[in-house]
């Protein structure tokens, strides 16, 4: 098996900072709270855990309500002011405690948080995959390359639909049809 495709038992979720005043300057913020849904519905469907950073929310807001309607019962959540998710008290710990190593990125801003927790991420031994659709930034420049960025540096680019069927891996899956309309 290769092992550089996803499966939902070694995979994890981690939504970066996807609160209301940050996406309220974001044009992409609608198709990244979209794509984002997908993904959170299809890891509840699949038992996939989440996790959830807010960088500083007093002054940034919490999460979108949208997507915390779709996250499951036992999501944790951690404030941060650093940009790397790592830096988050106790998030380095719960990660390792999940015992995963496939891990998710989806959320903002793409050249800063996204990229700083990947790399770092990274560099502790994590399989990491950025979610292109459901990441943004306010320039459109800065995701470009922040993503080429990532690329170089050993992320996996992804998007929503191919995180989806590599979980699912066959269309015989108990999931597959309920999750397939999730994508129509």
């Amino acid at each position: 098996m290769n092992t550089s495709l996803l499966t939902a038992a070694d995979s994890v979720i981690v939504v970066i900072d996807v609160q209301s005043k940050l996406t309220a300057v974001m044009a992409e913020a609608p198709g990244l709270c979209f794509h984002a849904g997908i993904l959170l519905e299809v890891a509840q469907r699949l038992s996939v855990p989440v996790l959830v950073t807010e960088q500083y929310p007093q002054g940034l807001g919490l999460t979108e309500r949208v997507l915390v309607t779709k996250l499951p019962e036992n999501t944790l959540f951690f404030e941060k002011t650093g940009f790397s998710c790592c830096a988050a008290p106790g998030f380095s710990e719960a990660l390792l405690a999940t015992g995963r190593k496939q891990i998710i990125l989806l959320g903002l801003e793409t050249h800063v948080c996204v990229l700083q927790t990947a790399l770092e991420l990274l560099c502790l031994g994590y399989q990491v995959q950025v979610v292109e659709d459901a990441v943004c930034s306010r320039k459109e420049g800065h995701k470009l390359y922040a993503l080429k960025r990532l690329g170089q540096q050993g992320v996996t680019v992804t998007n929503h639909e191919s995180v989806v069927f590599e979980w699912l891996r066959d269309a015989a899956h108990p999931e597959f049809k309920a999750i397939s309309r999730l994508l129509r």
